[in-house]
């Protein structure tokens, strides 16, 4: 073997072992235990989420702020309980290469006491270790804090949230009774709804509808929210499909339904979508694809990144044909191509062939992403703006919880309905790379400050309490409707000891 393809072979492997080391050499500085910085959710006994988290900042001696990776195993992050000597605690360190981490941590079992060790080469970070007192509640304990407000103090929820303040002004008050009777009668044969009540934080349940299946997605959040927090009574519906369903005008007498996705010519109060819920219920669980596990697999640096405008999908609107024939076209600007053809069939033969599924971390190794819809909004917008590659969003009558607080040209690039000036974005952010960085890393910043979990948890949470302020009559278990039983936690049951608090606030 000649040295040259000796040193190749070995240089990985130096890589990877030395990369702290050559980070240090490039940035010219070395990181400093006592002034890197931690804070995060996940420091706090009193906040139980699925998957807990905190954040690292690697800070230099100097002082300033690192804005590069210095290596994924700079930072070594234990977790311990004082009186369990062994702890069912899974944990991961992810690096965002941007100089700060996300660690996340899933706990199967209630502890007394929890130890949080954070080093960087042996020596304490910040104020490690940080000591979370006892008892520390996991995700399937059913122990809920009594105080609505003091739970949102907690968390530290927002004081509010437009897009529910804008969806409940339409109603003047909710009459349980009356929808209990006239939403069956509209809209029970024709679509998939649940009627869920809500009664001394017990969960109840009617399917209406021949495709209930996705009814799982409610039952999780109402049912994991129950065991964290006491719910107000309440009565309600869930529509179970794809597209929002009251398409009265607000002078009419409308039906208060709850659905994953809104539009402009519905009424529907919108929810964080399923996808995103069962995301965040289930991180470091059965789904791969979440809000932190993509800040740690944004791809190559943004020098690196292919600069071609990128969409992987199936054939669910007919704007996704006219893409991958504008693609075609324009294959120097556009690689777009479809996995599935469900919709449009008899048109595979002239938008195929089908191409394979692209693992969802590998879109980042394209600067810039096309989010267009599908059957109403598309419901990947989210990860797409937690990467850092520059989402080209398409205008949309469709939105989801949080659109009306993203910002065109800061968050995203807008491109009109049609795609007609897509080439022309597209030509634009290659002539302006700074400018479209930019919008890159503050969409980044928009997703990791307002759809991590602990928001959408938050989300949940104030919208069925400013609803349930607007009823009029009691709600009420109705005729056919079942329990939905919390899920036996048999092999580590957990005590509450959780003594009911004064609303202080």
């Amino acid at each position: 073997m000649s040295l040259r393809l000796f040193s190749l072979c070995l240089l990985p492997f130096l890589l990877g072992v030395f990369s702290h080391d050559l980070s240090e050499a490039q940035t010219g500085s070395v990181l400093s235990a006592a002034k890197s910085l931690v804070w995060g959710p996940g420091l706090d006994t009193n906040i139980v989420l699925p998957a807990r988290f905190f954040f690292i900042q690697a800070v230099e001696s100097s002082g300033k702020n690192l804005t590069v990776s210095p290596g994924e195993k700079t930072f070594e992050v234990k977790i311990m309980s004082l009186v369990e000597p062994f702890t069912r605690i899974w944990i991961q360190v992810l690096d965002r290469r941007d100089g700060s981490f996300l660690v996340r941590y899933r706990m199967y079992a209630t502890y007394s006491d929890l130890q949080i060790h954070i080093t960087l080469k042996s020596k304490h970070v910040a104020k490690s270790p940080y000591i979370l007192k006892g008892p520390v509640y996991h995700e399937g304990c059913h122990c809920p804090q009594p105080s609505g407000s003091l739970w949102e103090a907690h968390m530290n929820c927002p004081q509010s949230f437009a897009q529910i303040e804008r969806d409940l002004s339409l109603y003047m008050n909710v009459d349980p009774d009356r929808i209990a009777e006239e939403i069956p009668e509209r809209f029970g044969q024709r679509q998939s709804l649940c009627h869920y009540t809500i009664k001394d934080n017990k969960v109840y349940v009617k399917t209406l509808g021949e495709h209930v299946g996705f009814r799982i997605f409610m039952d999780a959040i109402l049912l994991s929210l129950s065991r964290k927090v006491q719910l107000p009574d309440m009565e309600f519906f869930v529509n179970l499909g794809d597209w929002p369903l009251e398409k009265r005008k607000p002078t009419e007498k409308i039906h208060p339904i709850f659905s994953w996705c809104g539009s402009n010519n519905t009424r529907d109060i919108v929810m964080p979508t399923y996808d995103l819920t069962e995301s965040v219920l289930e991180t470091m669980g059965r789904v791969s694809l979440d809000m932190m596990s993509v800040q740690a697999n944004t791809g190559p640096p943004w020098p690196e990144k292919n600069a071609t405008a990128f969409w992987r999908g199936r054939d669910s609107r007919q704007e996704r044909l006219e893409l991958v024939k504008l693609s075609r076209a324009n294959p120097d600007f556009i690689d777009a191509a479809f996995t599935n053809f469900f919709f449009f069939k008899h048109d595979e033969s002239l938008y195929g062939p089908l191409v394979k599924h692209v693992s969802f971390f590998d879109f980042f190794k394209y600067k810039y992403q096309i989010n267009i819809d599908g059957t109403v909004a598309a419901y990947r917008l989210p990860y797409l703006l937690a990467g850092d590659s520059v989402v080209f969003k398409q205008d949309s009558g469709y939105y989801e919880h949080f659109y009306n607080d993203l910002r065109p040209w800061e968050h995203y690039i807008p491109v009109r309905a049609d795609l007609g000036d897509l080439l022309e974005k597209i030509q634009w952010a290659r002539d302006h790379d700074e400018e479209a960085k930019k919008i890159a890393i503050s969409g980044q910043q928009f997703a990791r400050n307002n759809l991590m979990g602990d928001t959408i948890f938050c989300y949940y949470y104030k919208l069925f309490k400013e609803y349930a302020k607007l009823q009029v009559t009691e709600p009420k278990v109705r005729n056919g409707m079942e329990i939905v039983e919390q899920p036996a936690d048999d092999l580590f049951p957990c005590s509450c000891h959780r003594m009911r608090e004064k609303d202080e606030l």
